[in-house]
């Protein structure tokens, strides 16, 4: 089994891509245009966005945003195998 990071990974990945295809005006893409008014912060360190976390993501896999557009050669490039070739 892959580990449990890596599928976590792959699927943030997976959905960013499905994000970054769909066109500027789809409702999904206008809500990254949204900035949060201003209100009452918590205690402690800032939550992470989740722009943050792929961003990291696409650093450790070495993708850049653009290889979004060909739907082919990103899954290609994010599918992490479910086995890793050990034998039981």
């Amino acid at each position: 089994m892959a580990p449990i990071e890596e599928k976590l990974r792959e699927t943030r990945i997976r959905w960013f891509g499905h994000i970054k295809r769909r066109s500027v005006a789809a409702p999904v893409r206008r809500c990254e245009m949204i900035v949060p008014h201003g209100g009452k912060r918590g205690r402690g360190r800032p939550k992470k966005c989740l722009e943050e976390v792929v961003r990291k993501d696409l650093r450790v896999t070495g993708l850049m945003e653009d290889v979004t557009q060909d739907r082919r050669l990103w899954w290609d490039r994010i599918k992490v195998s479910d086995c890793r070739g050990t034998t039981v």
